[in-house]
C-alpha cells in the first residue's frame, strides 16, 4: 500500500513540475516588438540607431522590430548599408512612416519599401525619390540618367515582391519624383497598412506572413509587449548635428568668435572656442551633404568683415558682408533634402552685423585711447626737475629719476616739465603748467 502511494506521489509531483515549468516558459516566451523613432535625415546618426536596434531586437528574441520613421531622404551610400542590414536581420522588420504629416521621402521610399511589412498613418506620404548631387544640387544630364536609373533600379528590385503594379509606382517615384499619400500607396500596394499608432498596427499584423532570409515566418504580435528603444548620447548629437538651423548657429558662433580674437588677441579662448565650433559646423554640413559652393560666399563675407575691422568703411564692407553671408548660406541649403532655415540664416546674420559693429567701436576705441603702458605712455606726463637742465639734467617723474633733456631753454630745480617724447630711459621735456 505505501508502494502506491510513493508512486501516486511522485507522479504528481511530475506532473506538478512538468505544469510549472511548462507555465513559466510560456511566461519567457511571450512576444516583444522593439519600437524605434528617427525622424531626420538619412545619415550616419540613422544608421548607427537602426545596427544597434537590430542587434538588441536579435539578442531579445523580439518578434519584430518596428522603425518608426520621418525622414527628407539624405545619402543614397547610407540608404544602401541600412537596406542590406534589413534583408540581413532575422528578424522582422517593420518600417512605419509616421506619425501624422510625417514623410518618407526620397532614400526614405527606399527605406520603406525594404522592410518586410510597410505602413503608414493617416495624412502621411511617400515618393519623390528623385536622386541630386552630393551638395542637393541637380546632378549634370549624363551623371543625373545614370543615377536616375541606378536609383531606380534599386526601387525595382525593392518593389518586386509586392507586384508590378508596385514595381511601375516605385520607378514613377525616382524618375518624375511623386509623391503619394498613405492611401494612395496602400491602394497601389506599397504599404500593407494604414495604422492610428503602433497598438493599432500590431492588430492589423497579427498573424500576417513575411519571408525573412529566404523563410516564410508567422508573426504572432497580438498582445506582444511594446518595449521602446531610445536613442544613446551620441546618436542624439548626430541627430541635432543634422539639423539646419544648428549647422547654421555653429557656422555664425564659429566666425563671430574667430573675430573677436582677431580684434582683441591674445586671448586664445575666444579663437579656441571659434575653431571648434567651426569644426562642428563642417561636420553638419557633411551629414546633411550641403552645398560647400556656398561656403565660398562665407569665406567672403568674413574677409570683408576682417577688412572693416582693419580700414573702417563707415559700415560699407560690413553691409556687404552680411549680403554674401546671406546669400552664401542660401546657397549651402539649396537642397532638395533640407528646408532653407531662413529663420535661423536671417537671425544669424543680424547677429553676425551687432557683432562687426560691436567690435568696430572696440577697435576705434582702443585706437583713440591713451596708452597705458610703454613709451608712449609717459609721453605727457609732468614731473619735476631735480637738477639744473641746461640742457640736460635729472627730474623725478612717476617715482623714477631719469636723465632729460629740455626742449625750451633752462629749466630750475623744483620746476615743473612735462615729457615730450622718450627714446629708451632719455626723456624729452619742456616747462609744464
Amino acid at each position: 500500500m505505501k508502494r502506491w502511494w510513493a508512486v501516486f506521489l511522485t507522479l504528481w509531483v511530475a506532473t506538478s513540475l512538468g505544469w510549472f515549468a511548462s507555465a513559466l516558459a510560456g511566461a519567457q516566451s511571450s512576444s516583444a516588438v522593439l519600437v524605434l523613432t528617427y525622424d531626420g535625415p538619412v545619415t550616419p546618426a540613422m544608421e548607427s540607431y537602426l545596427a544597434r536596434g537590430l542587434d538588441e531586437a536579435e539578442s531579445m528574441g523580439a518578434e519584430a522590430l518596428i522603425f518608426t520613421l520621418d525622414t527628407p531622404g539624405g545619402s543614397v551610400d547610407i540608404t544602401r548599408r541600412i537596406i542590406q542590414r534589413i534583408e540581413q536581420s532575422p528578424v522582422p522588420v517593420i518600417v512605419y512612416v509616421a506619425p501624422a504629416r510625417a514623410w518618407a521621402a526620397s532614400a526614405g521610399t527606399l527605406i520603406t519599401l525594404a522592410g518586410h511589412l510597410a505602413a503608414m498613418a493617416p495624412e502621411t506620404l511617400i515618393g519623390a525619390a528623385s536622386p541630386v548631387g552630393s551638395g542637393g544640387e541637380d546632378l549634370p544630364e549624363v551623371a543625373a540618367r545614370k543615377a536616375t536609373e541606378a536609383v531606380a533600379a534599386m526601387a525595382r528590385s525593392l518593389a518586386e515582391r509586392r507586384g508590378d503594379e508596385v514595381v511601375k509606382w516605385a520607378e514613377e517615384t525616382v524618375v518624375s519624383a511623386e509623391a503619394s499619400t498613405a492611401e494612395e500607396a496602400l491602394a497601389v500596394g506599397a504599404i500593407d497598412v494604414i495604422a492610428e499608432n503602433v497598438d493599432d498596427l500590431l492588430r492589423q499584423l497579427d498573424g500576417r506572413t513575411v519571408v525573412v532570409r529566404g523563410e516564410e515566418r508567422t508573426l504572432h504580435l497580438a498582445g506582444a509587449e511594446v518595449v521602446d528603444f531610445p536613442q544613446n548620447l551620441f546618436e542624439q548629437l548626430l541627430v541635432i548635428l543634422s539639423n539646419p538651423s544648428v549647422a547654421v548657429i555653429l557656422l555664425t558662433l564659429g566666425l563671430n568668435a574667430i573675430l573677436y580674437e582677431l580684434s582683441a588677441p591674445g586671448g586664445y579662448v575666444a579663437g579656441a572656442v571659434g575653431v571648434i565650433a567651426l569644426l562642428l559646423a563642417f561636420y553638419s554640413l557633411g551629414l546633411l551633404e550641403a552645398n560647400m559652393a556656398g561656403l565660398a560666399f562665407v569665406v567672403i563675407a568674413f574677409v570683408l568683415f576682417i577688412i572693416e575691422l582693419k580700414v573702417h568703411t563707415g559700415g560699407a564692407l560690413s553691409a556687404a558682408g552680411v549680403v554674401a553671408f546671406i546669400l552664401g548660406m542660401a546657397m549651402i541649403f539649396a537642397s532638395s533634402l533640407v528646408a532653407i532655415p531662413w529663420g535661423a540664416i536671417l537671425g544669424a546674420a543680424g547677429a553676425m552685423a551687432l557683432f562687426v559693429i560691436f567690435a568696430l567701436q572696440a577697435v576705434i576705441r582702443g585706437q583713440r585711447r591713451k596708452p597705458f603702458s610703454g613709451a608712449e605712455a609717459l609721453v605727457g606726463a609732468q614731473g619735476r626737475a631735480r637738477s639744473r637742465l641746461d640742457p640736460e639734467g635729472m627730474v623725478f617723474l612717476q617715482g623714477t629719476l631719469w636723465e632729460a633733456t629740455a626742449e625750451d631753454g633752462p629749466i630750475e630745480p623744483g620746476q615743473i616739465i612735462q615729457v615730450t617724447r622718450r627714446e629708451g630711459h632719455h626723456l624729452w621735456v619742456k616747462k609744464g603748467e
